[in-house]
């Protein structure tokens, strides 16, 4: 590596903005994934899990 700032790929302000429209949407699905996998498994677990002695 030279070190040098322009070696990198160039994006049109339009890829730019496709990227970042990419982005977010993985990162909602990555959330509502995460979220369902949560609400499974209280489910599964039933709500006296909230009920134990700490």
């Amino acid at each position: 590596m030279t070190g040098t700032a322009d070696s990198g790929v160039r994006l049109t302000p339009e890829q730019a903005k496709r990227r970042r429209a990419r982005s977010i949407a993985i990162a909602v699905v990555l959330a509502a994934l995460v979220l369902l996998f949560y609400a499974v498994t209280i489910v599964k677990l039933g709500p006296s899990v909230l009920d134990r002695p700490l």
